[in-house]
């Protein structure tokens, strides 16, 4: 298989991991729309909206709000958004939903930084 989100599942691609629990793993987006924007997805393979179980939605949700009260408390954004695509608009084809902050007066940091940040 060559998913890009297995790879960071089995170690073969580093990520930025903010939180992980036994369903679930949320990471930084290499290539984020805002500081803190993170990426929640499934450990198991999962395709889209269309085939995700209702137990493993409801952990990744679960994982949502873990990760935003973090964002909240230690990046202070004035908004988060919440953001999944399937089918031809989904660019991974494996579930993610992004988690990205938004800001009225945003200083872009470095993803190290904003790592930083949230794992102190």
């Amino acid at each position: 298989m060559d998913c890009i989100f297995c790879k960071i599942l089995n170690g073969d691609i580093p990520s930025y991991t903010i939180y992980e629990n036994d369903d679930v793993k949320c990471f930084l987006d290499v290539n984020p729309m805002h500081n803190g924007h993170n990426l929640i997805i499934p450990k198991k393979h999962i395709k889209d909206m269309y085939d995700i179980d209702l137990k493993t939605l409801s952990k990744i949700n679960e994982a949502a709000k873990k990760v935003m009260e973090l964002i909240n408390e230690k990046l202070k954004p004035s908004g988060i958004r919440l953001l999944q695509h399937n089918g031809s608009v989904q660019d991974v084809k494996h579930f993610h939903l992004h988690i990205i902050p938004i800001y009225e007066n945003e200083e872009k940091m470095e993803i190290e930084q904003v790592y930083n940040i949230l794992t102190k």
